[in-house]
C-alpha cells in the first residue's frame, strides 16, 4: 500500500494542511471529487480507523440538508453515505503503511489541530 492522502481540491482547509506536510511528493494524492473512493478503499480505511463513523463528516452541508442529525445512523448507513457523496468523507485522510512487515499502517483523519500535528510528524518520518 502506498503512502496516500485523500483530499478535496476545493477545500481551503485541505490546501492549508497539505502545505504543512513534509515530503508531500512521497505521497500519492487522491482528489476525491474527481476520483471518488471505491468501496474497497473505504473498507480498508475502516479497518484502520475502527469504524465508518470515524471517517464520516457531520459538517458536510448535505448532513443537515438530508436531516441526518435527526436520525440514528448505523455503520451501514455511514458507509453508504460516504460512498454516495464525497463530502461525507472527513478530510483529509492520510494513510502511511507500516515500514516493516507486520507493522500496522497508520491512518490520520480530519483537520483537528492534534490530527494535523500528527500528520506532519508522521509524514516527516521515512
Amino acid at each position: 500500500m502506498p503512502r496516500i492522502i485523500y483530499y478535496l481540491g476545493t477545500c481551503s482547509t485541505c490546501e492549508r494542511i497539505l502545505k504543512e506536510i513534509p515530503n508531500l511528493k512521497s505521497f500519492s494524492m487522491r482528489e476525491i471529487k474527481g476520483d471518488p473512493i471505491t468501496a474497497k478503499e473505504l473498507d480498508d480505511m475502516k479497518k484502520l480507523a475502527g469504524s465508518y463513523e470515524a471517517l464520516f463528516s457531520r459538517i458536510a452541508l448535505k448532513y443537515r440538508a438530508l436531516g441526518l442529525g435527526k436520525m440514528t445512523l448505523t455503520e451501514k448507513d455511514y458507509r453508504k453515505y460516504i460512498l454516495e457523496e464525497y463530502t461525507f468523507l472527513k478530510r483529509p485522510v492520510m494513510i502511511i503503511p507500516g515500514s516493516s512487515p507486520g507493522q500496522a499502517s497508520q491512518i490520520f483523519i480530519g483537520n483537528a489541530p492534534k490530527v494535523t500535528a500528527a500528520m506532519v510528524e508522521a509524514a516527516g518520518r521515512k
